[in-house]
């Protein structure tokens, strides 16, 4: 058997100039991005259909596709899947060796083909004829088996492909994956699908702190320190450094108004013992409500130059703190 080759095979007798390669860039991204605005131009009634056949759906959005349209739509099940709409992959030729059976009459299928006549796929087509599964096909074929069969077609524009030889799938890909992007925004939207239920399908990560509030991580009950109006520097300095947080909120029946913190300390050194917690404190101290996002919370720390804020609810009682530490140890920069 012949060993395979240990260097990349030439496509040409001549390779081309490096210099040449952004020119060669610049091609597919310009070709690529007038075959979108195309693909926008051409969007129809059979949209809307489909965004209200993925509306409509009581069990999950099937998606599928052979080669590299099984790539993309991979993505497009996962978008879906993270902005409110239940989807996952079905691999088209596992289908035909018993994935079918995950696939039941509440579900909708999604199928993929630039050509619409991927062999892989007939199985699937069939199997959502002969259930009544609502099917919606994404081809630039508009006469393809695919599209005459599906509930709804999208149709593609008939764009060159933009490699050097014309054949390898780079504006098709292209063009259906913007298609899927733009069916799960759409849906996303007409489902009123907000930051909070976001959040709920993006807890880990970057992305997932950025919806962090302060309500998660903010110290409450027993691990607050708090101090009343009338209280002793031994009682606030207790507080101060019992609970490692370095400041003590003033509070007059819950309710916030003021804080300690070594500043003001340093600034009372003369007679500090003999004074009370009104006597020290700063006045209208920087406060965030509990519902208010983490990232919020960094920049006014960050603006004001402190390493903490009061939490205080509509009523402006005291109900937490929270400090830059957490945050950052959060993920929240």
């Amino acid at each position: 058997m012949p060993s395979p080759p240990t260097t990349p095979l030439p496509t040409t007798p001549h390779a081309a100039e490096p210099s040449m390669a952004r020119t060669y860039g610049d091609t597919v991204l310009r070709l690529e991005a007038r075959a979108l605005d195309a693909l926008a131009d051409s969007l129809s009634s059979s949209f809307d259909d489909a965004c209200a056949v993925l509306m409509g759906t009581k069990g999950r959005v099937i998606v599928s596709g052979m080669g590299k349209s099984g790539h993309v739509a991979r993505k497009i099940a996962a978008t879906l899947a993270s902005t409110g709409t239940p989807a996952h992959f079905v691999h088209p030729a596992e289908a035909s060796h018993g994935d079918l059976g995950m696939i039941t009459v509440d579900d909708v299928c999604l199928l993929l083909s630039n050509s619409g006549e991927t062999r892989e796929l007939h199985d699937l087509v069939a199997y959502t004829r002969r259930f009544a599964i609502p099917l919606i096909g994404i081809s630039k074929n508009a006469d393809s088996t695919l599209l005459r069969q599906s509930d709804v077609a999208l149709v593609l524009p008939d764009a060159p492909e933009a490699c050097a030889i014309g054949m390898a799938p780079t504006t098709s890909t292209t063009l259906s994956l913007a298609l899927g992007d733009a069916l799960a925004v759409a849906v996303m939207r007409l489902r009123g699908f907000g930051r909070d239920a976001f959040h709920t399908f993006h807890p880990g990560g970057k992305l997932g702190a950025q919806f962090l509030t302060v309500a998660e991580l903010m110290h409450t009950g027993d691990g607050l320190p708090r101090v009343t109006e009338t209280a002793g520097m031994p009682e606030v300095l207790l507080q101060m450094t019992g609970k490692g947080f370095g400041v003590a909120p003033v509070t007059d029946a819950g309710r916030l108004t003021g804080i300690i913190t070594d500043g003001d300390l340093r600034r009372n050194l003369e007679g500090l013992m003999t004074r009370r917690a009104c006597d020290v404190a700063t006045r209208t101290p920087r406060s965030i409500a509990p519902g208010a996002l983490v990232s919020e919370a960094v920049r006014r720390m960050n603006e004001a130059k402190v390493h903490a804020l009061c939490v205080v609810d509509e009523g402006d009682m005291l109900v937490g703190l929270i400090r830059l530490h957490d945050c950052l140890r959060a993920g929240v920069v």
